[in-house]
């Protein structure tokens, strides 16, 4: 796995950061940490820690807005993840296509048992 889809899952595999990515791709114009803190179960320090680590794995940008900082969604590396995905779930499906077919190929060549009567 490439690092940056690596560092992509991870990111998202905290359900407070996936929750607030979520939030950022409803909101185009960017949310601030205070915003993203009023709706969380979270402090808002760990809003702002987990708006870092979404901004260093590249789903998130913050943009200085006077005296607040906006956090934006970014979704060119989720792309990349996603086009990741879709490349092993084809491998994926034709394996499991070939699997039914040996499965079905099998049942077929059995001989037929005789009917007890």
């Amino acid at each position: 796995m490439s690092d940056d889809v690596s560092v992509v899952f991870a990111a998202l595999s905290d359900p407070t950061r996936r929750s607030l990515f979520e939030q950022l791709l409803e909101q185009p114009q960017g949310r601030t940490a205070t915003e993203l803190a009023d709706n969380a179960s979270v402090s808002r320090q760990a809003i702002v820690k987990h708006l870092q680590l979404l901004a260093n794995a590249g789903l998130a940008v913050a943009v200085r807005d006077g005296r607040e900082v906006r956090y934006r969604a970014s979704t060119d590396v989720v792309q990349h993840a996603s086009a990741w995905l879709s490349v092993r779930a084809s491998a994926w499906d034709r394996r499991l296509a070939a699997l039914e077919k040996g499965v079905r190929d099998a049942q077929n060549s059995r001989t037929p048992t005789s009917r007890r009567r």
